[in-house]
This record gives structure tokens, C-alpha cells and sequence, in this order.
């Protein structure tokens, strides 16, 4: 699975790590609904430490698609309502 760390770049992450990206996200937008300013950064630093942890950095210029972005860890909690209007930060992909 490749992850685009917004301003950071893609990563190759294990196919397995999909569920827990996925348990996180949800957590983030439960933050996000409750107004939990500080739960929400402390999902998406989750989300950034996995990913850093687990994953491999793709090439600048390899133009694999993205199958999620993340955004940015200084992400307001405004702009995170927005991103929040749909399936969360993380599609739901067929497993």
C-alpha cells in the first residue's frame, strides 16, 4: 500500500497495516466530531509515526498513485472538519 504523507512525500507501508491506519483515522474523526483539538493531533502524529516507522520512502519522482493521504501533522482542526465531510483521511479499500 502506498501512503502520500502530505509535504513529505509517498511511502510503501505493509498491506497488512491497512486496519490499524484505518482504527486510527477513526479515532482522529471521533476527535474531530467531539472538538478534541489535542486527540486529533495526537491521532495524526500516530498516523505520521507509523507511517515513518513502517514504511518505505518512495523516489521524488516515482508517480505510484496514492491509495491514502494523510495531511500535514499541523493540520487545524477546522480544515480537519472539512476533510472529515467523507470517508475520513483513509478510504475504506476492499480487502
Amino acid at each position: 500500500m502506498i501512503v502520500r504523507l502530505m509535504g513529505e512525500g509517498q511511502f510503501r507501508i505493509p498491506d497488512d497495516l491497512h486496519a490499524q491506519l484505518n482504527e486510527i483515522d477513526a479515532a482522529a474523526e471521533e476527535a474531530v466530531r467531539g472538538g478534541d483539538e489535542d486527540g486529533f493531533h495526537a491521532r495524526l502524529a500516530e498516523l505520521h509515526r507509523l507511517v515513518h516507522g513502517a514504511g518505505e520512502r518512495l523516489a521524488d519522482d516515482d508517480l505510484s498513485p496514492s491509495e491514502a493521504i494523510i495531511p500535514p501533522a499541523d493540520l487545524s482542526l477546522d480544515e480537519a472538519e472539512e476533510l472529515f465531510a467523507g470517508d475520513g483521511l483513509i478510504p475504506d479499500l476492499p480487502g
